[in-house]
């Protein structure tokens, strides 16, 4: 039987991950670390969007990869079509997803030691990319977003997911995306086995600083514990 050994990344003074799969932008930890934090946007904007996220979350040794969205919209960028067109870009986007995190695996990451972050559109694609692979990861975490369809997703999830660390937030007060459908359909995928912790907020299409980016804050620290 041939073992394999595992080699963890060495981090070198100016080292930059790159990804050709999609653009991305690279925000080193402060300190030597493995721990990566890989960020999908929303819907028209990009990772510039997202340069805020390290200083927010207060942890000295996470590393950041900001991954931007394949299609240009407006002056951002965007993961798939408007509905009801999202379903080929979803589907390529997906295809994407792989391809980046091969990407990850070889510069000497592990999945296991990396968190799924996502927001709007970068929600929708964790939940539907996330729920199917075969890959461990430390967390996934989901923001505003929903699920493209959700029986298909059941039918496709894998084992690695239903044993994964799950959270989804959603604002009471979205007024881009309903929180009455986010909530239903989490609440199928929990009941088919999906461990998603599922958090309500008073709060409209975007990250609430008083009381969602603490319990953030905690929750990454809880999981890399």
């Amino acid at each position: 039987m041939l073992f394999l050994s595992y080699h963890p990344v060495v981090l070198y003074r100016g080292y930059v991950m790159k990804t050709t799969a999609v653009k991305s932008e690279w925000i080193p930890a402060k300190i030597s670390s493995s721990k990566l934090i890989v960020v999908l946007h929303g819907r028209g904007d990009s990772p510039a969007g997202f340069r805020w996220l390290p200083s927010a979350l207060e942890a000295d040794d996470l590393n950041y990869l900001l991954l931007q969205a394949p299609e240009e919209y407006y002056t951002g960028f965007s993961w798939y079509d408007l509905p009801p067109n999202q379903g080929p870009g979803i589907l390529h986007s997906r295809t994407l997803l792989d391809q980046v995190m091969s990407e990850i695996k070889a510069q000497g990451f592990r999945t296991e030691d990396t968190v799924l972050f996502g927001f709007s559109q970068g929600c929708l694609m964790i939940l539907e990319w996330a729920a199917r692979t075969a890959l461990s990861f430390r967390a996934f975490i989901g923001i505003s977003g929903y699920v493209y369809d959700a029986e298909a997703l059941v039918k496709e999830m894998s084992p690695e997911a239903k044993s994964g660390k799950w959270l989804v937030t959603h604002g009471t007060f979205d007024d881009v995306l309903d929180f009455k459908v986010t909530e239903s359909q989490i609440q199928f995928l929990q009941a088919q086995g999906l461990p998603i912790a599922f958090k309500k907020y008073r709060k409209a299409h975007t990250i609430d600083e008083r009381e969602e980016l603490p319990m953030l804050r905690a929750f990454i620290q809880e999981v890399y514990a």
